[in-house]
This record gives C-alpha cells, sequence and structure tokens, in this order.
C-alpha cells in the first residue's frame, strides 16, 4: 500500500472511531445529523478503500455498518443509510451489467428481482466513480428533506391557528417559518424538561417573527382546548405503526386526543425503522408511543 494510501486509511479509520464515539456518546443530535455523517463515512469507504467488485464492497459496507450501527443500537438511522448504500451499489452493478450485456437496453427490473442469481463479484468497469455520484446525490436529497416538507406547510397550517409542539425538531421549525411567510398564527411550545429544548426552539421562532408561547410540560392538558393543531416531530416510525419522539410526546398525544385535535407527523424518509413499538420501548430520551391522535 502506497504512503499516501496508507496514510487516507489511517484518517478514515480515526474518522468512523470519532463518529462511533460520538453516537455512543450521545454527541449527535437529530437524526439528521447522524444521517448524514453516516452517508459522507460511507461515501468516503466507497472511495478510499480498495476493493475488486460490488461483491467485495457490499461486505465492507456491511461490516463497518454493523460496527456503527453496534455503537448505538437505539438509532435506526444508521442502519438505514447502510441500508440505502447497499442498495445504490446493487443498482449501479446492474446497471452497469445490463448496459454491458445488452447496448442501450438495461431490464433493471429483472436483474434486480433476480438477485440471488446475479453474480455481484463480476469485474465492472466505472463502477466507484457512478456509485460515488449517486451517493453524493443521496447527501443532497438528505440537506433538501427538510425543505421539502416545509414547501407543504401551506397546505396544513392557515391563518389565526394556535399550534403546540414540544422540544424542537429541525423538520418542525424550518415547517413553521416556511408557514409564517404567509400566514399569522400563534405557536404554543411545550418546554420538554429536563433539558428544555422547547425553549430554544421558542427563541427561534420569536426570532423569525412568529406569536410563541412557552408552557410546562404539566400545562399540556389544560392549553389543549384551545388548540388546533399539534406537530410533533418524530425520531423514528416503528415498523408497527408507533412511533418514537422526544419525551413528553405521548403526553401530547393523548390531550390531542381527548380534545380530537388533529396532530400531523412530519416524518423523513431516513425515519422509517424495522424496529416493532415494543422492540424499541424504553429507550433513553425517547418515548415509543402509538400513534392515538387523529390525523
Amino acid at each position: 500500500m502506497a504512503p499516501q494510501d496508507s496514510e487516507k486509511m489511517k484518517e478514515l479509520q480515526e474518522r468512523i472511531h470519532r463518529f462511533k464515539t460520538d453516537l455512543k456518546q450521545g454527541r449527535i443530535q437529530g437524526s439528521y445529523d447522524v444521517a448524514y455523517r453516516t452517508v459522507q463515512i460511507l461515501r468516503s469507504i466507497v472511495s478510499v478503500i480498495k476493493w475488486n467488485s460490488a461483491k467485495e464492497l457490499m461486505e465492507i459496507i456491511r461490516d463497518e455498518g454493523k460496527k456503527m450501527m453496534d455503537a448505538q443500537p437505539s438509532e435506526s438511522t444508521v442502519g438505514n443509510m447502510v441500508r440505502r448504500v447497499i442498495k445504490i451499489v446493487r443498482e449501479e452493478f446492474a446497471q452497469a451489467r445490463g448496459k454491458s450485456q445488452e447496448g442501450d437496453t438495461v431490464d433493471l427490473q429483472k436483474l434486480l428481482l433476480a438477485e440471488g442469481q446475479i453474480d455481484y463479484s463480476l469485474p465492472t468497469p466505472n463502477l466507484r466513480g457512478s456509485i460515488i455520484e449517486v451517493i453524493a446525490e443521496l447527501l443532497t436529497e438528505l440537506e433538501t428533506s427538510a425543505d421539502n416538507i416545509a414547501a407543504q406547510a401551506l397546505e396544513h397550517i392557515h391563518s389565526n391557528e394556535i399550534i403546540m409542539t414540544i422540544g424542537k425538531s429541525r423538520t418542525v421549525e424550518a415547517f413553521l417559518k416556511k408557514a409564517a411567510k404567509k400566514r399569522n398564527f400563534q405557536v404554543i411550545v411545550a418546554e420538554c424538561a429536563p433539558f428544555y429544548h422547547g425553549q430554544e426552539l421558542a427563541t427561534s421562532l420569536a426570532s423569525a417573527g412568529i406569536e410563541t408561547t412557552v408552557i410546562t410540560d404539566s400545562a399540556v392538558f389544560a392549553i389543549m382546548s384551545r388548540v388546533n393543531k399539534v406537530i410533533i416531530g418524530t425520531h423514528t416510525v416503528m415498523a408497527d405503526g408507533g412511533l418514537k419522539s422526544i419525551n413528553g410526546s405521548h403526553t401530547v398525544a393523548l390531550a390531542a386526543k381527548y380534545y380530537s385535535v388533529p396532530t400531523p407527523r412530519l416524518p423523513q424518509f431516513l425515519l422509517c425503522s424495522e424496529m416493532s413499538l415494543f422492540q424499541g420501548f424504553g429507550i433513553a430520551g425517547f418515548h415509543c408511543i402509538r400513534v392515538v391522535s387523529y390525523i
């Protein structure tokens, strides 16, 4: 191995170790940041580590991905991004082999459905470059995911409504700020003790010109009768339809159900989990709840 390649490998291993340490110690806040850093590391793995076939690359990604997932088993976003990149490898391999075998005609459906019959160890020219290019597109998709949800804000928030939320969510914040450009409404934020992330969200919304009120978590039920809509940020959508959200979300959802208040959630594509509700129950810092309120 050339000295330059050895230096790049050492730097990559340090990045992976630092990422796993940050996951274990909870230094990375929010599923977006976790997903973005995961994909960045996977892109570096594709570009730096030497591999000769799609099969070898997928084995490397699985091994490194499992180590990152084991660092924080409750963080489903890491596994989602690992599976997404493996899917990219399969698709790019199938596309490259389809083109090489059939000219301009690519029967991707036949190749993908016959996955067990595909030999991923076959050499494929320019596979590394095409995979890196598609991963870069995935990073762009992640960057714009919150904005894409926020673009639908005017369809859900109307003038003179009172909106309740809890804690701080990057997606909810962008959603409310987008709606505030053309709608006048009031936001009530439950402070989400003991970390009081709700106060941070309230400060940010107030600086954007949105009328914002902070309440204690114990006041949620008393205030709910005045609320027109509840918007909750989502950390993970469980396999059985439940969701993992910030502590206190269960209280808000139950109060919203009692008063029949519509409660839309704002999940991004990266938030789905293969875990069921009770497999993920009791994760520190989160509530795993069934969707009990009206949509």
